[in-house]
């Protein structure tokens, strides 16, 4: 298991951004794993540009496979007095494998309080938790997951997830890698059939200037909309221990079977 925090560490400063490797234990399949791609584009950013305010959304295609070494750099695209945008492009030996653009965002004096998203109706895991840790031989093995099977749907996800290993990262670094750690709810129309699925891209918005959480829990929840033609797109949520709503997302899934 390779905790992020050591990845980047070991990252190689050049122009506008850095080169690092990406562990075996961090792979899915024949490509990095998504959310540590998505990780790695944030970081930088977050080198980029010096005193950014709040992390507000993320736009980020997953365009081709990622392995061994890859850089990551970083463009300003604006910067305005209250907002900032950010691209990041991770390319390694077999092409551009991630574009992904950021919108930095400060509070703005408003008079509107308006908030109705649903809280998370589950409580956090427990000490006494069942908690699962996946094989240490691919990406699944640098999380615990406490599974909640009750009252999904056919195509819906419900997980607490964390990183085994989550100090010294951005707490947004941290989400991004974790906020993906679902399997495509697709994926459970077909039973105990195992198909290749492919995350094509992720829209993300935060919900809250800094994100917090107790024990690093977060919960993570997916489900599909519409899956056909080889194609599926499906919404997901992310909330804290407490239960407040962290983030919104939608993502396009490719489904070869």
């Amino acid at each position: 298991m390779t905790p992020i925090a050591d990845i980047l560490a070991a990252r190689m400063p050049m122009r506008d951004g850095f080169a690092c490797d990406i562990p075996p234990d961090w792979m899915q399949g024949r490509t990095a794993y998504g959310g540590l791609s998505a990780a790695l584009a944030l970081q930088a950013a977050l080198d980029l540009e010096a005193d950014l305010p709040p992390l507000r959304s993320a736009q980020i295609a997953f365009i081709g496979p990622l392995a061994g070494q890859v850089t990551v750099k970083a463009t300003k695209l604006r910067r305005g007095r209250n907002a900032a945008f950010l691209q990041a492009d991770v390319v390694s030996e077999a092409g551009l494998g991630l574009r992904a653009t950021f919108v930095f965002m400060a509070a703005l004096p408003s008079t509107l309080a308006h908030d109705t998203a649903p809280r998370a109706a589950l409580p956090a895991p427990g000490p006494d938790a069942e908690v699962l840790v996946g094989p240490e031989t691919s990406f699944i093995g640098n999380f615990e997951f406490v599974d909640c099977k009750e009252g999904l749907g056919p195509a819906e996800w419900r997980r607490w997830a964390r990183l085994r290993a989550r100090a010294r990262l951005d707490p947004f670094v941290e989400l991004l890698a974790i906020g993906d750690g679902l399997p495509p709810a697709a994926l459970k129309l077909f039973a105990d059939k195992r198909v290749p699925l492919s995350s094509l891209n992720w829209q993300i918005n935060f919900l809250m200037p800094v994100p917090v959480t107790d024990s690093g829990w977060w919960l993570l929840a997916a489900h599909a909309d519409v899956a056909r033609d080889g194609y599926s797109s499906q919404r997901m949520q992310i909330w804290n221990a407490t239960g407040e709503p962290i983030a919104d997302a939608m993502q396009g899934v490719a489904i070869f079977g």
